[in-house]
């Protein structure tokens, strides 16, 4: 089953690119989505058919996107950052690479503190 991570903005994709280490589908939101929007992604992207990871922000924005994911796609698996850092990029490499793996994501080792 293919693995999907579902970020909010190109800079979260950038940071998780280079940390994970099997081919992985990351989507961005770009912030919230309008329900038809939303739909369009699920199935554009067959959502409903793969393992998917929700990933977002620890801020209020990425806590209604994560509601808002969570209600369409009740099988995906969440991630968290520490709210420390707030942001999936602010997110120290090594953290976001323990949270992956966490999920059963492979990571490129140097990444593991």
């Amino acid at each position: 089953m293919t693995k999907t991570i579902i970020v909010e903005g190109t800079s979260d994709k950038r940071e998780i690119r280079k940390i994970i280490n099997e081919p992985v589908e990351i989507i961005c939101t770009n912030g919230t989505l309008g329900i038809e929007r939303l739909e369009e992604l699920i199935l554009e992207h067959d959502l409903d058919n793969k393992e998917v990871y929700i990933l977002v922000d620890e801020d209020d924005s990425g806590h209604k996107l994560r509601k808002q994911l969570q209600m369409e796609l009740p099988h995906a698996e969440h991630i968290y950052v520490d709210k420390a850092y707030r942001e999936v990029a602010a997110t120290p490499a090594p953290e976001l690479a323990t949270a992956l793996v966490s999920k059963r994501i492979s990571v490129n080792p140097l990444f593991l503190a």
